[in-house]
């Protein structure tokens, strides 16, 4: 589970979370970096093709500052069952994904991880407050402020323009 800060997160440099090990990672070592965060799953629909596409983001843009972090999260369908190190055997091996994967953890409800509650409080209109399935995405700039939230419909390759302009890059 990931810890908030005791006073008020003005950034999601403020928070710790669980590797898939139970290791504290302290989000401040993304600092200057663009973050796509998103909650995953590996049983969903939309596996497929959002690992396909985050990958291809995270190899293109790695070395540019872009920086992908997986949440995964079984409160959906159930559609992540398996254990932190079973996620992470399944994403590594099927995706060859090398961007991190974090702590199984939930989005909505009591028992929301602090990040998430805090990735959910702008005001996102029509999204409302909550997570509505898997592979929600949050776009997050250098400076570790939510500058877009998107749909899980939503293509990860379709975020490239914005990324580009948090990279600096157009």
């Amino acid at each position: 589970m990931a810890t908030q800060p005791t006073n008020h997160p003005n950034s999601v440099y403020d928070f710790t979370v669980k590797d898939t090990k139970g290791d504290d990672v302290d989000l401040v070592t993304y600092k200057g970096k663009v973050l796509v965060i998103v909650n995953v799953a590996s049983k969903c629909g939309m596996t497929n093709s959002n690992y396909v596409e985050l990958n291809q983001l995270y190899e293109k843009y790695k070395d540019k500052g872009l920086e992908i972090l997986a949440f995964p999260c079984n409160q959906f369908g159930e559609e992540e069952p398996g254990s932190n190190d079973q996620i992470k055997e399944f994403v590594c091996t099927r995706f060859k994904s090398e961007f991190p994967i974090f702590d199984k953890i939930e989005v909505n409800g009591d028992n929301s991880a602090p990040l998430y509650k805090f990735l959910k409080s702008g005001k996102w209109g029509i999204f409302g407050d909550d997570i509505q399935w898997n592979f929600a995405k949050f776009l997050v700039d250098k400076d570790g402020q939510v500058v877009d939230r998107y749909y899980l419909t939503t293509s990860p390759l379709s975020l490239e323009r914005d990324i580009l302009k948090l990279l600096g890059v157009v």
